[in-house]
C-alpha cells in the first residue's frame, strides 16, 4: 500500500507546518539576496602598475619640488561581510577618485626626502558594486553624510632609500595623522613606492579595528554584519605640480 504524507491533525500542527515552510522560504530568500545584492566577487587590493617606467631618475635633485595628485589615483575601504544565515564571507569594497592634495620632496644630501604631504579624500563619493551598501554607509559605520572627509597629513619627514632613484619598487613606512569619522590618530602606514622623472606612484593599506576611529562595525538589521576590522587602501599617482 502506498503511504501518503501524514497531515497535521490539529490547528497547532497546521501552524507549525506553515512556520517551517516560512522559515525555508526566508532562508532561501536570504541566500538569493546575499549572492545577488551582495555578490562575493570584489576588486583586488591595489598594486603598483606594471607599466614600464621611464629611465632611472639619477639624482634626488631631479625630483625635488612639489607634486600633486594626478588622474588615476584612488582610495577606499575593504571590509569583510557576513550574512547572518550563511557561513560565507566576502569582501565589500568601495572606492573613489575624489582625492586632492600633494607632497613636497627635497634633496637631503643626495637622498630624496618627503618633507610634507597632505591628502583629502571625499568619502561621500565612495562607490561599491551595490547601491544599497553605498546608501547604508552614509548613516552607519563610516557615516559619510556626517563625516564627509578623510585626511592624511605627514608628521615625520620620510627619507627614501637610495635605490628608489633607480626606478626600483621600494618598501617604506610613512608616519602621519590620519583623520577618519572626525577622529584623528597618529599612525604609521606601510606602502610601496616607485619613482620616475614624470610620476611618483604610492600604494598602501592600513587595517584597524572600527573602534580606533570611534566607529561601530555596520549591521543591517542583523541580516548583514561586518567583521571587527576595516581596511583603508589607496593608490596614489603623483605628478609635477
Amino acid at each position: 500500500m502506498r503511504w501518503l504524507p501524514r497531515r497535521p491533525r490539529t490547528k497547532r500542527g497546521v501552524l507549525a507546518a506553515i512556520a517551517v515552510a516560512l522559515v525555508a522560504v526566508v532562508l532561501a530568500g536570504a541566500a538569493v539576496i546575499y549572492f545577488v545584492i551582495f555578490p562575493t566577487s570584489s576588486p583586488k587590493p591595489f598594486a603598483l602598475s606594471t607599466t614600464t617606467v621611464s629611465s632611472p631618475v639619477g639624482s634626488a635633485s631631479a625630483l625635488a619640488g612639489d607634486w600633486t595628485i594626478g588622474a588615476g589615483s584612488q582610495a577606499g575601504y575593504r571590509v569583510r561581510e557576513k550574512l547572518a544565515f550563511l557561513p560565507a564571507l566576502s569582501d565589500a569594497v568601495g572606492r573613489t577618485s575624489a582625492i586632492t592634495g600633494g607632497a613636497t620632496f627635497s634633496d637631503a644630501g643626495g637622498r630624496l626626502t618627503a618633507t610634507a604631504a597632505s591628502f583629502v579624500i571625499d568619502v561621500e563619493t565612495l562607490k561599491s558594486n551595490e547601491q544599497l551598501r553605498d546608501e547604508h554607509i552614509r548613516t552607519i559605520g563610516l557615516q559619510s553624510a556626517t563625516y564627509p572627509k578623510a585626511t592624511f597629513i605627514l608628521a615625520t619627514p620620510l627619507m627614501l632609500p637610495a635605490n628608489a632613484l633607480t626606478g626600483a619598487v621600494v618598501d617604506v613606512s610613512v608616519t602621519g595623522v590620519v583623520t577618519i569619522h572626525g577622529t584623528a590618530r597618529r599612525l604609521t602606514i606601510p606602502l610601496q613606492l616607485r619613482l620616475s622623472t614624470s610620476r611618483i606612484q604610492a600604494v598602501g593599506s592600513l587595517t584597524f579595528p572600527w573602534g580606533e576611529f570611534n566607529m561601530t562595525a555596520p549591521s543591517v538589521g542583523g541580516f548583514v554584519n561586518v567583521t571587527d576590522m576595516a581596511t583603508m587602501e589607496f593608490d596614489l599617482d603623483l605628478r609635477r605640480a
